[in-house]
C-alpha cells in the first residue's frame, strides 16, 4: 500500500533540519484523505517541539498539483453508506490540522504549484510562507458541490479586500498565482523549475532556532529569490474585474446578488464562467456561503473552525453534498437533482439549522 504521506529530513549548513512534508497521492492530485491527515499531522506536531527542525516545507508529489481538496468521492461514498462517523472524523481532524499550520510557531514554506482547490488552499493558506508559481491555479469550488468554503474560508475570505471573498465563494472562480499575490493569499512568486533546489536554498540559511526570527530568515530568502529570479506571471484577473466584482456583489440579499452576477452576459470569459458556475451550483450552498461569511465576521481562527465543523457535519447530512459529488465526480452526468431545487425555496430556518451540532 502507498503511504499517503512521505517524510524526509534534510540538513541545514549550520547542523539544523529542514522538515519535507509530500502529499503523496499523484493520481487523485494529492486528494486530502482521512489517512494522509492521520499521517501528516502527528509528524507536523513531533516537528513542532524537536528544537533541531528548524523549518517545515510542505508540497506535493508530481507535477500536476499541490492539492485538490478534501477526497471528496470518500466522502460520498462514507455518506451513502450512512458512516457519518468516518465523515465527522474527516473534517474535525482536517480542520484541526489547519488550525495548527496556521498557528505553527515555526516557519511553514507551503510550494503551491499546480492545482490548489478546497482544502488544498485551506493547507497553503495556513502557512506562513505561501509560494505559487507560474503554473497554480486555485479555486474554492464547493458550491458545485452542495459544499461551501470551509477548511477556515469563512476566515480568510472575508479578509481579502472588498467583497471579493463572497464572489469567489459563490461562483467558485478559478484563479491565478498573480490573483494570489494580489489578495494576500499568496507571499512569493517563484519558477516551478525551482523546486528541485529548494531544499538547497533553505539549507543555506543561517537558522537560529527561534522561530519569528527564522520565519524573519525565510522571507528574506524568498524575497531575494523572487528578485532574481523575476519570474512573469499571468495578469491577474481579479484585479482587472475588481470594480466589476464590487458591483455584481453591492446587494442586500443573496438572491439580488445571484441574480447580478449570473445575469452577466458580457464579452469577458472569466466573468461568463463564475456567473455559468454559480448558476450551476446548489441554492443551499448559495445561502451557506454568505450566511457563514456574515457570521464569521468578527470571530476568532479558532472560533471559526469550530463554526464550520458544525456546517460540514450538517452538509454530510444535507442530500446536496453526496448529490453534488455524484454529479460531478461520481457518475459525472454534470446533473445534479439539488434539494431545494431553487434559492427561493431556501429558508432561513434551513440554512440557521446547519449552525448548530447534529443530534
Amino acid at each position: 500500500m502507498t503511504a499517503p504521506a512521505l517524510f524526509a529530513l534534510h540538513p541545514t549548513a549550520n547542523g539544523r533540519q529542514i522538515g519535507v512534508i509530500t502529499l503523496h497521492a499523484e493520481k487523485s492530485l494529492n486528494a486530502l484523505s482521512l489517512a494522509m491527515i492521520r499521517a501528516v499531522t502527528p509528524t507536523l506536531l513531533e516537528w513542532r517541539d524537536n528544537p533541531d527542525i528548524v523549518c517545515v516545507l510542505l508540497q506535493g508529489a508530481g507535477e500536476k498539483a499541490f492539492c485538490a481538496g478534501g477526497d471528496v468521492v470518500a466522502m460520498h461514498d462514507a455518506i451513502r453508506s450512512g458512516d457519518f462517523a468516518t465523515t465527522d472524523a474527516f473534517f474535525t481532524e482536517e480542520y484541526a490540522l489547519d488550525y495548527a499550520i496556521h498557528t505553527y510557531p515555526k516557519p511553514i514554506l507551503a510550494w503551491g504549484h499546480g492545482i490548489v482547490m478546497g482544502g488544498g488552499l485551506g493547507l497553503l493558506v495556513g502557512a506562513s510562507h505561501r509560494v505559487v508559481t507560474e503554473r497554480s491555479r486555485i479555486a474554492m469550488p464547493e458550491v458545485t458541490i452542495g459544499l461551501y468554503p470551509d477548511v477556515g474560508g469563512s476566515w480568510f475570505l472575508n479578509r481579502l479586500p472588498g467583497r471579493l471573498g463572497i464572489y469567489l465563494g459563490l461562483t467558485g472562480a478559478s484563479f491565478n498565482a498573480a490573483d494570489a499575490l494580489f489578495t494576500g493569499m499568496a507571499d512569493f512568486a517563484l519558477p516551478s523549475a525551482l523546486r528541485d533546489e529548494l531544499c538547497q536554498e533553505l539549507a543555506a540559511i543561517a537558522w537560529t532556532g527561534q522561530g519569528e526570527q527564522d520565519k524573519r530568515l525565510l522571507s528574506s530568502q524568498l524575497r531575494e529569490l523572487s528578485r532574481l529570479t523575476q519570474l512573469e506571471l499571468p495578469p491577474s484577473p481579479i484585479r482587472a474585474h475588481y470594480d466589476a466584482i464590487q458591483s455584481l456583489t453591492d446587494y442586500d440579499s443573496v438572491d439580488e446578488m445571484v441574480a447580478a452576477i449570473t445575469r452577466y452576459e458580457g464579452a469577458d470569459e472569466w466573468l461568463r464562467a463564475g456567473a455559468k458556475k454559480l448558476a450551476a451550483g446548489s441554492p443551499t450552498s448559495m445561502r451557506l456561503i454568505v450566511a457563514a461569511q456574515q457570521r464569521a465576521r468578527h470571530l476568532s481562527l479558532q472560533q471559526v473552525f469550530d463554526m464550520e465543523l458544525n456546517l460540514s457535519r450538517q452538509c454530510c447530512r444535507h442530500p446536496d453534498f453526496a448529490e453534488g459529488v455524484r454529479a460531478l465526480l461520481v457518475e459525472k452526468d454534470n446533473a445534479p437533482r439539488w434539494s431545494p431545487a431553487s434559492l427561493a425555496e431556501v429558508d432561513e430556518a434551513l440554512i440557521a439549522g446547519f449552525f448548530m451540532p447534529p443530534l
